[in-house]
């Protein structure tokens, strides 16, 4: 089995902690590990690293490699299949990439189960979740595209919905009844329903139906199926994707911006007649908004989420995320605070699905705190925006151990480098010089340079730039070993 992780998208419900250059896959929402790392933890319990498939852009690439070398792995570290998307085109155009992916480049036939998953789930206990998915690839295997359906707890918004007919089909199979610890599993009492119908997120007196109704469950977004059983489908319904699936992988890539925007559910899910739907008896949660964060987290005994520098006086049912800054709340309920560098959020719980018009609105104005943090990661390192003014921007940059920054230069600015810890190799021009802690460097305008740590510890520094212009696009590279 392959397992193809969806990790390009750039999430705005999250905002202001989670935007367009930092999207929540890579967030550390609960423990010391993002969700991108703790979906790859989950799947490596059943699958080996060369058995991934990781479907980032080239924003990303480098927050992918990161979290995946940061991984308990063995050395040298394995190496993981990852594909650059030249373009978002949603979940269908993106899982028919996968696919080719696997056939051109891996070597699968069409009897290949793949299973989908989307990378900022958060899911538990995790080994009843791999029996779950090791049940599904036996389903998959008879030509059936397996779904996962969560059963509702609230009326919940948020989600889209499954409704299964009320027929419960089994399958006994030995290969699941071996490959299962669970007791009742391996009794070979599994279930599963055949689809009625999908249904969008529904407003919340249609969600409050349908948990009365009965027979409905929350569409976690995750699939599993043959190659040849998905193929099919697509032919039947997207014929559109399937006519560009007959090229080779490395054309279809090439092309993959004329790929139709359009999400699995439309363009195959919700037309077939072969998808089923396997109900999940465990802990699931999408992290797909603030209330889903506040349901997650730990609370005290006023039903207060507090992290980071807060003092909640008479305060009750709230979430409060501080950053740098002292929080204090008196008298709230219900309520929603998150503060970032430069901006705070500050909202009703149960009102949080309309982050995004928020975001929207931003976008619409131009501003760029719909898009960008101020702290800003690269391949070597992050770097955050101090103080920025009519020519002049300060910032702070760390740089990882043995990673260095293009040899690049700037038409409209100079920059003036003080090193607060670890050592510096500067290269100007044509001279190499070595700074450490306290000691500076001025690199003029115009002048080609690069700045490196060569040693075993972070280097971190001020930088001050001075010019007419100090834009992040005045960057001439000259070389980069990243391939920017």
């Amino acid at each position: 089995m392959k397992v193809i992780i969806l990790a390009g998208g750039s999430g705005t419900r999250l905002w202001p902690l989670s935007r367009k250059n930092y999207p929540k896959q890579f967030l550390k929402i609960k423990g010391d590990r993002s969700l991108l790392q703790q979906t790859v933890d989950r799947f490596l319990l059943m699958v080996n690293p060369d058995d991934f498939v990781l479907m980032t852009n080239n924003d990303y690439k480098f927050h992918v490699q990161s979290d995946l070398n940061s991984l308990p792995l063995p050395l040298p570290l394995p190496v993981f299949n990852m594909i650059l998307e030249p373009a978002g085109r949603n979940t269908a155009p993106a899982i028919a990439l996968g696919i080719k992916y696997c056939l051109d480049k891996l070597g699968c036939d069409r009897n290949e189960v793949i299973f989908v998953s989307p990378s900022d789930h958060m899911i538990s206990p995790e080994e009843k979740f791999i029996e779950y998915v090791r049940y599904a690839e036996d389903v998959a295997k008879r030509g059936q595209i397996v779904t996962f359906g969560i059963q509702p707890t609230k009326p919940e918004t948020g989600y889209g919905y499954i409704k299964v007919k009320t027929e419960r089909l089994e399958l006994r199979s030995e290969n699941s009844e071996v490959r299962t610890n669970n007791p009742e599993m391996r009794k070979g009492k599994h279930e599963y329903f055949q689809v009625d119908r999908f249904t969008e997120k529904p407003d919340a007196d249609t969600a409050v139906g349908y948990l009365k109704e009965g027979g409905y469950y929350w569409n976690s977004g995750m699939f599993a199926f043959s190659i040849g059983t998905m193929l099919d489908e697509i032919k039947r319904h997207s014929p559109v994707i399937h006519e560009m699936l007959d090229m080779g992988y490395d054309e279809l890539l090439s092309k993959f911006e004329q790929m139709p925007d359009i999400s699995i559910d439309y363009a195959v899910a919700e037309r077939s007649d072969r998808v089923v739907t396997i109900p999940m008896d465990l802990y699931w949660n999408d992290i797909g908004s603030w209330d889903s964060i506040y349901d997650l987290l730990d609370k005290d005994e006023m039903g207060n989420v507090s992290i980071g520098n807060v003092i909640a006086l008479d305060t009750k049912g709230s979430l409060i995320i501080g950053n740098k800054r002292l929080v204090t709340t008196i008298g709230l309920e219900e309520s929603l605070i998150v503060e970032t560098d430069d901006s705070i959020l500050i909202a009703k719980r149960g009102e949080t699905q309309k982050v995004r018009e928020i975001v929207d609105r931003l976008k619409a104005t131009g501003r760029k705190e719909a898009e960008e943090h101020l702290t800003t990661y690269r391949p070597w390192g992050n770097y955050t925006v101090l103080e920025e003014g009519p020519r002049y921007k300060i910032k702070r940059i760390v740089v990882n151990p043995n990673a260095k920054l293009s040899s690049q230069m700037h038409y409209h600015r100079s920059e003036h480098w003080v090193v607060v810890s670890g050592t510096a190799k500067v290269t100007i021009g044509d001279k190499e010089i070595f700074i450490h802690e306290n000691e500076s460097a001025y690199v003029p305008k115009s002048a080609v340079h690069r700045l490196e740590n060569p040693g075993k510890v972070l280097l971190e520094m001020i930088e001050v730039q001075n010019g007419e212009y100090v834009g992040e696009d005045d960057i001439v590279r000259m070389e980069d070993i990243y391939g920017r």
